[in-house]
């Protein structure tokens, strides 16, 4: 007999896109059983958006830098293992990493030597992405063990743990779902972070690398008109909890939005971590900055103190 799910995909595939994803609790209840051998209960773990901009983030000193750093030593726990969905890593049908060792992926070009030489020499969790994929989802979502770690994931993540010493293990997008469907994934995720899970998504809420103007990626609150304005949106739905609007946003026809979120993947990140979200729950900004015009670092988290 098939197995049931923790997450069951409902309703039909419309445009290419999953248009919604269905919970049974006491169904899911019974299906924790093998994370619930893995991760014991602990404090809620906190959730991250980080905006990941340039890999050259990776080796800079700068102030984004030390955002991800300040946020690292002020985490409150440490975690069992984080849960990474990165901008960088699209597929058809969700897959998350299983390896012993995920390799660390130089995911682009054209950057200087040290940018190559960096490794981040981290654990991944294989019977923690198991659990996973046999528990906490459909069928749809398969281990992976060819991928490894983006640039997404360890440019940030080498300056929250610098030492390495968390699993780490990586989420893909699928990029047949809607922003909808994404958002509904990170609120089923969001129970994990009661298991010692710090979920993480990579990415940044507006990205037009298109229209970068490169000569001023280093001049601070550097942002078009356009840009302002969609972030000005994305934030104040943050802040208030718009669940709505910030699902609704890559999909909107205005002008401003459109140049933003020219491509889906750097913006759907935040809806895993903006679904994780709890009731009431504390949220502050960092990191809220435009740089080269058309990018935002603006960076999230959810339940620790501002």
């Amino acid at each position: 007999m098939k197995r049931r799910s923790f997450l069951q995909l409902a309703g039909v595939a419309t445009g290419g896109w999953v248009t919604g994803i269905g919970w049974n609790y006491a169904m899911g209840l019974n299906e924790l059983r093998r994370l619930e051998s893995l991760l014991p209960l602990t404090p809620r773990m906190p959730a991250l958006f980080l905006g990941h901009g340039s890999p050259m983030n990776a080796i800079e000193d700068n102030e984004f830098v030390e955002g991800f750093r300040r946020m690292g030593a002020s985490l409150p726990h440490e975690p069992a293992v984080v849960l990474c969905v990165s901008a960088h890593w699209e597929t058809i049908g969700t897959k998350v990493t299983a390896m012993d060792v995920p390799e660390t992926i130089h995911d682009f070009g054209g950057f200087p030597q040290a940018l190559y030489d960096v490794q981040y020499p981290v654990n991944g969790h294989p019977r923690f992405a198991a659990a996973l994929a046999q528990d906490m989802v459909t069928e749809r979502i398969e281990t992976d063990h060819t991928w490894g770690l983006d640039h997404g994931t360890w440019s940030v993540l080498r300056h929250v743990y610098p030492e390495a010493n968390i699993p780490v293990v990586q989420l893909s997008l699928d990029r047949s779902m809607s922003p909808q469907a994404h958002w509904e994934l990170g609120r089923q995720l969001g129970r994990l972070r009661e298991r010692g899970v710090l979920i993480v998504g990579s990415g940044n809420v507006v990205h037009n690398l298109a229209k970068v103007a490169w000569s001023r990626m280093h001049d601070m609150d550097y942002g078009y008109d356009w840009a302002r304005d969609a972030a000005d949106v994305i934030r104040n739905a943050i802040l208030q909890g718009d669940d709505k609007a910030l699902t609704d946003a890559p999909l909107s026809n205005r002008a401003a939005m459109k140049l933003a979120i020219p491509t889906f993947e750097h913006y759907l990140p935040l809806l895993y971590v903006m679904g994780a979200r709890t009731p009431g729950e504390s949220l502050q900004l960092f990191n809220d900055h435009a740089i080269g015009g058309s990018l935002y670092m603006t960076s999230v988290a959810l339940g620790t103190e501002g």
